[in-house]
């Protein structure tokens, strides 16, 4: 049977490629060469498109990882800027502490017998904790925040933003800020003449919220004057100092690893203002000191900062899911703000001007 098939059609293979062969003279062989011919043919359109797809696969995800996709559209239209204390004008600056001061005479938020303003030193004690320590630091201050800034216009009217203390331009001696004044700020360090020395601070008597009563120590139900003891040993300042130095910041927001900006941040001048200022700053319940909102303010400004300066990586979120744990974090991580507001996911705040948030620095 082979013997015949050879015969008659009188193909024989030959080295080489199909193109340079001679096929031998049979009509029989003409429609089996054109065959293989477009046969060879195909298969290297289809080698060439499946080599081309491999490589733009391959460019596509290689620009993914390096580049992420950049933020969708967002409801947010006409950002509030959040600004630094100085550069308010009075009635600013005015209208911002009578609405803080406005919280003290609102009702919980939580269903306890205390009033708004306590929540959130209540919630920073009880809830916030778990952020400490963890890639939920910043986040979940972020929210916080948000809380408080909504609480401020929703319950007392109050129609600016959030303002911030840079506390970097106050380095060479914090106790000078302008926050720290009597009739256009915060009132200052406590009397040590008045009251009981607590947290290594003293009551505050002077300023808007002078004498202002504050029920918790961290956990503890412990009613007391708001306390402030402004740092005065040279030695310890200097260290506290050292830790919101603007070279210090500098070299904070240059850090293009999200852990390592998110955790030096903490242990930078977050840590270091409560400890310069001391009392009930200090402490976990340190939101009943007005002074904390305009302090995270500016660490989330910080955030805000570093997500602007390396932008392809405004959505990392690395390190600990929180200090309870040693899993990853993930952006899908709940934020838990007890009663005070409802539980978000931590993509959800990421952009400033996204869906949920709509302000900027």
């Amino acid at each position: 049977m082979f013997g015949a098939t050879e015969k008659r059609g009188g193909y024989k293979p030959l080295d080489g490629n199909l193109e340079e062969q001679t096929p031998l003279n049979d009509e029989h062989n003409e429609p089996v060469l054109i065959l293989r011919r477009r046969y060879n043919s195909a298969g290297l359109i289809l080698s060439c498109l499946s080599t081309a797809t491999i490589m733009i696969v391959i460019v596509v995800v290689l620009r993914t990882l390096s580049h992420p996709e950049p933020p969708k559209p967002s409801t947010c239209r006409g950002a509030s800027l959040r600004r630094e204390w100085r550069s308010l004008s009075m009635s600013e600056k005015h209208q911002y502490i009578d609405a803080v001061n406005c919280l003290r005479d609102q009702p919980s938020a939580i269903g306890l017998n205390q009033s708004l303003y306590d929540d959130f030193p209540y919630i920073h004690s009880r809830v916030g904790q778990y952020s400490h320590d963890s890639a939920a630091f910043i986040a979940w201050h972020r929210y916080f925040i948000h809380i408080y800034e909504r609480q401020l216009r929703e319950k007392c009217s109050y129609r600016g933003s959030l303002t911030y203390w840079d506390w970097s331009l106050d380095w060479e001696d914090f106790s000078k800020s302008p926050v720290w004044s009597n009739e256009h700020g915060f009132g200052g360090s406590g009397d040590p003449d008045v009251g009981e020395t607590l947290l290594d601070g003293y009551c505050v008597t002077t300023g808007p919220f002078a004498h202002l009563s504050v029920i918790f120590i961290k956990h503890d139900y412990h009613p007391h004057c708001l306390s402030r003891g402004f740092v005065r040993d040279k030695d310890e300042l200097a260290v506290h100092r050292a830790m919101y130095h603007p070279l210090t910041i500098d070299e904070i927001v240059s850090s293009d690893n999200y852990s390592h900006f998110n955790l030096n941040l903490e242990h930078g001048p977050h840590d270091g203002i409560p400890r310069s200022v001391r009392g009930d700053f200090s402490m976990l319940t340190a939101p009943a000191d007005p002074v904390f909102f305009l302090h995270h303010t500016a660490l989330d400004r910080l955030w805000w900062t570093w997500q602007q300066k390396h932008p392809h990586k405004w959505q990392e979120y690395i390190g600990r899911a929180s200090n309870y744990t040693e899993e990853s974090a993930s952006l899908q991580d709940v934020i838990p703000m007890g009663d005070l507001a409802p539980k978000i996911t931590v993509d959800e705040i990421m952009d400033t001007q996204g869906d949920l948030l709509c302000y900027r620095y």
